[in-house]
């Protein structure tokens, strides 16, 4: 995650309220916090707010943390939160707790795949093929596109990622599963139509 490399944050001097401590841990978690409310949001003021808002809540909140979880674990999960209320705001339908029945529900196969062996290496990090996988994360309906957000973007375990969200293993293998195939079937639209150029050269 975040800390790789970098010495473990002391959950015991956090709680103490070491001033020190919470600034390295601000230090390490702001790309990722800033990241995450960008990408869910779409709008940088926002994804601002989301990361005041995160570490304001949190140094708020040091007493009543227990250290069950990583402190970067507990912080996306009030990031999260955050960035919930506020989609919530302009959605008010949106759920992302746990739902048995669409839990359930068939994973729609992606309508085109693409062999894309005969792209050259360069094709697939473009800033236009950046920006085709940027909008097609933000179609994901939210209760997806946080699950993948969690655990292909920004790295967490199976495990992280359901304390951060609240969910069973099952609800997030499922929709990460469901994020996966849609953004396959979207990049294969995409790249499809990059081969064909590539082929016409």
């Amino acid at each position: 995650m975040l800390i790789t490399g970098q010495p473990e944050i002391s959950v015991e001097r956090l709680k103490s309220g070491d001033r020190a401590e919470f600034a390295r841990l601000v230090d390490l978690a702001t790309p990722a916090i800033y990241r995450l409310g960008l990408t869910m949001l779409g709008d940088s003021q926002e994804a601002e707010d989301i990361l005041q808002n995160t570490f304001l809540k949190a140094w708020e909140a040091l007493d009543g943390f227990e250290g069950r979880s990583n402190p970067l674990t507990w912080l996306y999960r009030i990031a999260v939160n955050e960035a919930l209320m506020l989609i919530r705001r302009r959605k008010p339908q949106v759920r992302i707790a746990e739902d048995p029945a669409g839990e359930s529900e068939d994973v729609i196969q992606p309508i085109q795949l693409t062999d894309w062996c005969c792209l050259p290496e360069a094709e697939f990090v473009t800033a236009e093929a950046r920006h085709v996988l940027d909008e097609s994360i933000q179609g994901l309906p939210e209760r997806l596109r946080v699950v993948f957000l969690l655990r292909d973007i920004e790295g967490l375990s199976i495990q992280e990622t359901m304390d951060t969200l609240g969910l069973s293993e099952t609800a997030v293998k499922s929709r990460l599963l469901r994020a996966r195939l849609y953004l396959r079937d979207k990049l294969s639209v995409y790249f499809s139509g990059r081969l064909v150029e590539e082929i016409n050269k």
